[in-house]
């Protein structure tokens, strides 16, 4: 029976350091690979950091992007892959000719696999949507790549398993921001600032409405009813200005949590995944039972995509670093 062992990573990057973000990748693979690791995933532009992007000329996104795979930071990782015997998926800024775009890649010890341009970017207006899912092979396992928002819609991950693909890997950089679900915003800095002194109200904090419970109303219905595992990564700390929860977790095709963390630290979860939940979870079977005949001409029909979120409407709060 195929079977692979998953590390998901969670870390606190520094805007626009690719030096420094690419030392924590390091040191958070080295640790992947003495645990066991096959492979391990970062989060969303982890190499770059995220949200301070949407403060940024279309001059200052040209300057931190690199074109993949011959770029810097994509050549760094294979050779991370090659000293440490293990695949690496990680994000950055990507330019090719004069498009800009939110991309993850997949590396291993041959070179480069596969990347992943974001379908439904927002950060920055600067960024291009992908026009494409993304289905490759990696250790004998077909693996779809899906970054934050693209989770969100339903079809792109049916589409995605439709595909073929059996572990979807989710790098975001989500939670702890406002939205219309009550209970949902920011985390007060003070509560990060004391995790070490006095870190349960933060931890109520992360795992309430502003952090896992919202996660958790959706991610495992992604996995159940496709009958996929799903990888899903995030930062810990702050990322720009919004202060993140991390929460890197692994799901099974019955939308169970196999690992996740509960640190407020740099670190790694670690899980291994089998073959036979594959076809024994539901979504196998729901896959299997679709009338398309029904719904193609509904689903195809004209719409046009509307992705900001409300935290960066004008109506939003705002919230400040301290």
């Amino acid at each position: 029976m195929r079977t692979l062992t998953i590390a998901a990573a969670q870390f606190e990057p520094k805007d626009g350091d690719k030096a420094y973000n690419l030392a924590v990748i390091e040191e958070l693979t080295a640790k992947a690979k003495a645990r066991g690791a096959d492979v391990v995933s970062f989060h969303e532009m982890s190499i770059t950091a995220y949200t301070f992007l949407k403060d940024l000329t279309r001059e200052e996104v040209v300057a931190l992007a690199e074109q993949v795979p011959a770029g810097e930071s994509t050549q760094q990782l294979i050779g991370l892959a090659q000293k440490y015997d293990i695949a690496i998926l990680a994000g950055l800024v990507e330019i090719e000719d004069d498009a800009l775009y939110n991309t993850y890649v997949c590396v291993d010890q041959n070179g480069f696999v596969a990347r992943h341009r974001k379908i439904h970017p927002f950060i920055s207006k600067y960024l291009s949507a992908g026009s494409a899912y993304t289905v490759f092979e990696l250790q004998g396992w077909k693996c779809g790549i899906l970054i934050c928002y693209d989770n969100n819609v339903v079809e792109n991950v049916r589409a995605t398993a439709l595909l073929g693909a059996e572990i979807i890997f989710a790098p975001h950089v989500t939670m702890c921001t406002p939205s219309a679900m009550p209970g949902r915003g920011y985390v007060d800095d003070k509560l990060w600032q004391a995790r070490h002194t006095d870190p349960v109200p933060l931890r109520l904090e992360f795992d309430g409405p502003k952090g896992r419970r919202w996660l958790m109303r959706w991610l495992p219905a992604r996995a159940f009813d496709n009958g996929v595992y799903y990888v899903f990564s995030n930062p810990i700390g702050y990322d720009g200005e919004h202060l993140k929860n991390g929460n890197a977790l692994i799901l099974d095709p019955y939308g169970e949590v196999l690992t996740e963390l509960k640190s407020f630290e740099n670190d790694i979860t670690v899980a291994t995944v089998t073959e036979d939940k594959l076809t024994l979870a539901g979504g196998y079977r729901y896959k299997n039972a679709r009338r398309p005949e029904l719904y193609s001409a509904i689903l195809g029909a004209d719409h046009t995509s509307e992705t900001k979120p409300v935290w960066l409407s004008e109506k939003a709060p705002a919230q400040d670093k301290v």
